[in-house]
């Protein structure tokens, strides 16, 4: 699955089209994933290469289901799109691998210039949002990308009921995890049977958001309404 961004930049999700997880907010279909795809790399590199992208962002689906969560398939396409599509540069997008430190190391060990993994919303509204996700665990896993040396990112999604202060609390410890670029967007309802919208936050709010997050030594903050994970990817590799 694949969408192109302009600019040369296009977004792939990887590992199938239905997660074991069943988040809140998220209308990515949930169940029981079909076996891995062994050729999938291949068939993604090819697309890059098609496509002629220059910068390529990969995302997956949680594989909950798989022992090492397809941290092999991640590495297989990483490697794969470097062998097929030199000079291609690469953001990739992340679940928490439960927390394993062995398989958040093998994403690491093959260098993407960006390894993103999103918090989504703030401490208080996680198990709502993210059921089967944990606030701390997800902080850990960006620290554990930062002290091996990757560029990082996360996402804050808006309007599910957050106040300020916790934006602002949830800013403080990605930074203290050492992450480098964040993201705050509007959450926006998928369909009827997702998390309603609280907020719709103004967009001097994101204004004065975006200069907070800089004040506390964010590398690069996009923030506004239609802002999500992969809006200006590409500007990202300071």
């Amino acid at each position: 699955m694949g969408e192109c961004w302009g600019a040369g930049t296009a977004t792939f999700m990887i590992l199938g089209n239905i997660c074991t997880r069943s988040c809140g907010f998220c209308a990515v279909a949930t169940g029981r994933p079909k076996a891995v795809d062994l050729k999938e790399p291949e068939r993604v590199a090819d697309a890059v290469s098609l496509m002629k992208v220059k910068h390529c962002v990969l995302t997956s689906v949680d594989r909950d289901d798989l022992k090492d969560g397809g941290a092999a398939i991640w590495v297989e396409t990483i490697n794969t799109i470097r062998e097929k599509c030199p000079g291609v540069t690469l953001e990739t997008l992340i679940g928490d691998f439960q927390g394993d430190p062995e398989l958040v190391a093998k994403i690491a060990a093959v260098r993407p210039e960006i390894v993103s993994h999103n918090l989504e919303t703030v401490r208080r509204l996680t198990k709502q949002v993210r059921i089967q996700a944990k606030y701390d665990r997800s902080l850990s896993v960006l620290k554990m990308l930062k002290d091996a040396g990757c560029r990082t990112k996360s996402g804050i999604m808006l309007g599910l009921g957050e106040t300020f202060a916790e934006i602002t609390e949830s800013m403080d410890d990605l930074r203290n995890a050492g992450v480098d670029i964040l993201t705050l967007g509007q959450y926006l309802q998928p369909t009827p049977e997702h998390l309603p919208v609280k907020d719709y936050i103004h967009p001097d709010v994101f204004a004065e958001l975006k200069q907070i997050g800089l004040s506390k030594g964010f590398r690069y903050v996009e923030s506004g309404p239609l802002v999500r994970s992969s809006y200006h990817a590409e500007k990202h590799l300071f």
